[in-house]
């Protein structure tokens, strides 16, 4: 079996694959720190959880976008697992060409994400992540990434409000029973998911009409996508775990039957 092991701003999400099947996925908080024992034991725990068990994992595949807890996060893996793990990075193979500017901007979670949706979907894609920021990256029918726009997460949004808004409470991010809200909660939940859903349908509108391609996919992922994925017609196809998928497909490009350090 394979773990793979999705580091992001808010949550480190793992998958654990038996071919193409995922046989379980849970989430740890990115924003602790955490010693490698901490990792280790947190791991083997939630493996065990959903019996699995550690020696039944025979490699490793991480993408982060947080450097500061690869250290111990790496540290864990080999010491606990007894894997040196494939990191997500530049010079890897992934199954599509990055052609913006300056490809090493862009983070290993959209090139996991344009990598899954171009080799499930096929291309022209459109993919979006619903994640810490609501990310746009469009990958063309050969397989380049072309282009990506980045903007303020649902969550994040609801963050800035009730953090720099003093009246303001946190709230459950939801789709209210009416935008003709009558009271705080409801009015924030309003303008929080009907403003995504609108920033949603604009950009994909924009970027379908610059872009030129004639039809494309459009493809959504991550924790918050589904409540804005059922809102609008603009979205094909709700992956929820497409970036769990992506990290499994990369690790089958690599050549490598395991990452079982030899002792």
């Amino acid at each position: 079996m394979i773990m793979t092991i999705d580091v992001g701003n808010t949550n480190i999400t793992v998958g654990v694959f038996c071919g193409d099947d995922v046989r379980a996925s849970f989430r740890l908080t990115t924003k602790m720190a955490r010693t490698s024992d901490e990792y280790g034991m947190l791991l083997i725990n939630l493996l065990e959880q959903n019996d699995i068990r550690h020696d039944e994992i025979e490699d490793t595949i991480i993408a982060s976008v947080v450097p500061n807890v690869m250290h111990s996060l790496e540290g864990a893996i080999v010491k606990y697992f007894g894997i040196r793990p494939i990191i997500v990075e530049s010079g890897i193979r992934t199954g599509i060409r990055v052609v913006t500017e300056n490809p090493r901007q862009i983070g290993a979670d959209r090139i996991v994400d344009a990598a899954a949706a171009y080799e499930l979907y096929g291309g022209p894609v459109l993919v979006l992540d619903f994640g810490t920021a609501t990310t746009y990256d469009l990958v063309d029918k050969d397989g380049a990434f072309v282009s990506g726009v980045t903007a303020p997460g649902i969550r994040t949004s609801a963050k800035a409000l009730w953090e720099e808004a003093a009246k303001l409470p946190e709230i459950e991010i939801r789709k209210p029973a009416s935008i003709l809200a009558k009271e705080t909660i409801s009015s924030m939940q309003a303008g929080l998911v009907y403003g995504q859903i609108g920033q949603t349908e604009y950009i994909i509108r924009h970027i379908i009409d610059e872009a030129d391609m004639g039809p494309i996919k459009v493809v959504a992922t991550g924790g918050l996508g589904r409540i804005i994925a059922s809102e609008t017609t603009m979205i094909d196809v709700y992956d929820p775990t497409l970036t769990l998928k992506g990290m499994n497909l990369i690790y089958k490009k690599q050549n490598r039957k395991s990452g079982k350090i030899r002792v």
